[in-house]
């Protein structure tokens, strides 16, 4: 199974973007996605962005995490 995160895209330099992921700000490798800038929402997991999806259903998956960290305890 694989499990990967919604990031907010902000930079882009040629096949690499700087993305933020929950507040942090990671590098990721663009290679296996097409037409992507700043300002667009990807899936990545491991450092790699495997696909666009829309600010929408980012921000839906972003909220149901931090409803689940609630539900948790997880002080994050």
């Amino acid at each position: 199974m694989c499990l990967s995160i919604p990031a907010k895209i902000l930079t882009v330099e040629g096949n690499m973007a700087r993305a933020s992921v929950g507040g942090a700000v990671v590098n990721t490798s663009l290679h296996l996605v097409d037409d992507v800038k700043p300002g667009d929402y990807v899936l990545i997991h491991t450092g790699f962005a495997l696909q666009k999806i829309s600010e929408e259903e980012a921000l839906e998956t972003i909220a149901m995490i931090e409803e689940m960290e609630k539900e948790t305890g997880d002080p994050e």
